[in-house]
């Protein structure tokens, strides 16, 4: 795809070139990269003529300043293009082949992630929204470099959003703060994180913004004089130590001040940090030495220090923060940091990966680089390969609120750093770490104390999340105790599934029996249940013991099939096997249901340790002198047993006794707890033996039941139908 000299020159205006010209000869000298950018920059003239914005401008304006603000973030030559040709295809006739034909396929893909999906129907302004953030954070997570773009793209708009109307302008400056700002602050590049806010709080809070601003240039005069007091104190100090260093003055954005103000409901006189002395150092040791100097010369404002060069921000940000009392009692905060920590507070990521010249662009490469610098990086691609991409709310909410939002910064006991949204608890905390680890959590302990799991995260906590075997996982009170979207969809998709197990497992011991009665041995697959119920949308086993469990399907229709059906399989002799394998279980079964092969009537115990039912695998110790003693194969004093003497059992097929079981119960404190657990096992039909409860330690309550039933599966009907009940976060299987 072509497009002819005369073309690009009638429509291309060297004057607004230029200004970017300008800004690219600062770091970019090779001929052949200049001579691509000049390309994407002719082209897309060519492209957007006659094409105006709202505010009347001509719409080549935009693309040009767009790629103004990349140049400040050193970014490289495709990048620049990217920024060039951002709209060609969304706007014009361009595809992404002549894009691909024109310059390379790394644009052309660049250019393809920021590329909104406007010409699809959606039922609302939100879908289309959701659908369209969907697009740019998957392409986000494929190639970082999109999203810079983009940012860029949304600075330039909010630069220009004037011209919009009113509720343009508000709905356009939520979702920056929603989106955009969270993404930015989240990359380190400051500099487009506070314009991107402050922009959007002038739109939002109008009268807000303009008092913040007036009283921010009030201050500044009134301490113009204190501020300069504390610098030249600063500097006799260091003057006097043989230290290399620069001391910079800085203002806190609008919106941050906003902010505190709003969340911490300050008045602005009352904030200490809107106002600060940067001071810049060579090394990281002498900014160490430059605290000691400034605590020695100074008071701090206790619990006010925080050390982000041991333990940096998600966002790659270090220095030394501390608080302290200036001249006339006022207060100041010194920020000491070395020269390339300065830069990455700046620009953050883009730092890191500033253009060099002969310096081969690898995007695997650099995807890995920056996963390996940004955690929540790393956290953005894993939940782009887990999240349900189809739903495109269901994935932005969860980037929003698990990524974007995250900024408390907790650690494991090995030390590594997990951040998390403000408001997470130890289930969060579990959940990011490993699903396993989640859903056998049974409590948390937090800095050497026991916590409920209800417990607020705060950062700098040391948190060792406690598990059991034992547990049969999440209740539906942990969906109220989770705050991330990622902790409540991996509790969802173990409730459905428990839930659905149980159903399958009903259904299968139901026909089970029923086929025992009827003295059919006979081997059911997939085909048997897709040939004889697919008109009930049945495919395989697993489906038909889901419709038996629920009642849709009687086990007597299953038996009708099998009798009109002419297979060899049920014929008289292997009838009579079943019968005659029947009556020796029978015959070999002791009152305990255990069969033991080759004993009719075998000295067996069931073990008080584990309190074995059946459907639990077990296993049997040969005692000297005392039977055979039964424990469930996860019992933990099987360890401790001669492996010689254990012996691998089996159920009986028939029983019709109960067993004791014990179950223990960890709750919030509320009125009515018990009875409402009683009456949930009174509706099972399940025999109470005994019941009580008492204080624990997490400030909840323990309740311990003992009951009668008569088998494993019946006990996690009960389980699941107990998890329902208000308040209760865990529940364990318990012989004590």
């Amino acid at each position: 795809m072509q497009f002819s000299d005369e073309e690009v020159i009638e429509h291309t205006n060297n004057v607004n070139y230029e200004k970017l010209q300008k800004k690219i000869d600062s770091y970019i000298h090779k001929a052949s990269d200049l001579a691509l950018i000049r390309k994407a920059y002719d082209y897309a003239a060519f492209k957007h003529k006659d094409q105006y914005r709202v505010s009347g401008e001509a719409y080549i304006i935009h693309p040009l300043e767009v790629a103004c603000i990349l140049t400040e973030l050193h970014v490289g030559p495709n990048t620049l293009c990217a920024g060039l040709l951002h709209d060609v295809v969304e706007d014009t006739d361009a595809t992404y082949e002549d894009i691909k034909e024109l310059f390379s396929e790394d644009v052309a893909s660049l250019v393809e992630g920021l590329t909104k999906i406007d010409k699809l129907q959606f039922s609302s302004l939100e879908k289309a929204q959701a659908v369209n953030h969907q697009k740019m954070l998957l392409a986000m997570a494929k190639d970082i470099r999109v999203i810079v773009v983009k940012l860029a793209d949304r600075l330039h708009n909010m630069r220009t959003l004037d011209s919009m109307a009113p509720d343009k302008q508000v709905r356009i400056s939520k979702e920056t703060l929603e989106i955009y700002a969270p993404i930015a602050d989240k990359l380190g590049i400051f500099k487009i994180k506070a314009e991107l806010e402050d922009r959007s709080l002038n739109y939002i809070d109008h009268q807000m913004y303009l008092q913040i601003t007036s009283k921010v240039r009030q201050s500044q005069l009134n301490r113009n004089g204190v501020v300069s007091s504390i610098i030249d104190d600063v500097k006799n100090v260091l003057d006097t130590s043989d230290i290399n260093y620069t001391i910079k003055g800085r203002i806190k954005n609008t919106y941050s001040i906003y902010k505190k103000m709003v969340n911490q409901n300050k008045a602005f006189e009352d904030i200490y940090d809107v106002y600060a002395i940067r001071i810049i150092v060579e090394k990281v040791e002498t900014c160490y030495q430059v605290l000691g100097l400034i605590h020695a010369h100074f008071t701090p404002i206790p619990h006010r220090f925080k050390d982000y060069i041991a333990v940096p921000k998600s966002n790659m940000y270090q220095s030394l923060h501390t608080t302290v009392i200036g001249p006339n009692g006022k207060t100041f905060e010194v920020q000491i940091r070395t020269v390339d920590m300065d830069n990455v507070a700046e620009y953050g990521i883009a730092a890191h990966w500033a253009y060099k010249e002969n310096v081969e662009y690898s995007k695997d490469r650099e995807q890995y680089e920056i996963a390996q610098k940004l955690k929540w990086y790393s956290d953005l691609l894993d939940v782009s390969k887990e999240v349900n991409t189809e739903d495109a709310e269901e994935l932005v909410e969860t980037i929003k609120t698990d990524i974007l939002d995250a900024n408390v910064y907790v650690y494991t006991p090995t030390g590594e750093v997990i951040d998390l949204p403000r408001g997470s608890t130890p289930l969060d905390f579990a959940y990011k770490i490993h699903t396993n680890l989640g859903n056998r959590t049974v409590g948390a302990i937090v800095n050497n104390k026991i916590v409920p799991l209800t417990y607020e995260l705060k950062t700098g906590d040391i948190i060792n999340i406690k598990t059991s075997k034992t547990s049969f996982g999440p209740s539906e009170d942990w969906l109220n105790i989770a705050k991330t979207s990622h902790a409540r969809h991996k509790i969802r998709a173990f409730l459905n599934t428990q839930n659905h197990d149980i159903i399958v497992a009903r259904g299968k011991s139901n026909l089970d029996k029923e086929l025992e009665i009827n003295h059919i041995d006979v081997t059911l697959d997939d085909k048997f249940a897709s040939e004889n119920f697919s008109k009930n949308n049945i495919k395989t086993m697993d489906d038909l013991y889901q419709e038996i469990g629920k009642g849709i399907i009687s086990v007597k229709s299953v038996i009708a099939k099998l009798s009109a059906h002419d297979n060899d399989e049920l014929n008289e002799e292997k009838l009579q096997k079943a019968y005659d394998r029947a009556q020796r279980i029978l015959t070999t079964n002791s009152e305990t249901g255990v069969v033991v092969e080759g004993l009719s009537n075998p000295k067996i115990k069931l073990a008080n340790c584990c309190l074995p039912l059946p459907g639990d695998e077990i296993y049997g110790y040969v005692t000297k002198g005392n039977g055979i003693v039964v424990h469930r194969a996860d019992c933990h004093n099987l360890k401790a047993l001669e492996k010689p003497r254990l012996m691998s059992l089996e159920w009986a097929t028939n029983i019709s006794r109960k067993y004791q079981t014990g179950i223990k119960v960890t709750a919030k404190q509320r009125n009515n707890l018990l009875q409402d657990i009683i009456n949930v096992i009174s509706s099972q039909n399940v025999t109470l033996s005994s019941i009580n409860a008492k204080n624990n330690e997490l400030g909840g309550a323990t309740v311990k039941v003992v009951v009668l039933i008569s088998s494993l599966n019946e006990l996690q009907t009960l389980i699941v139908n107990l998890k329902k009940v208000d308040g209760i976060f865990n529940i364990e299987r318990d012989a004590s």
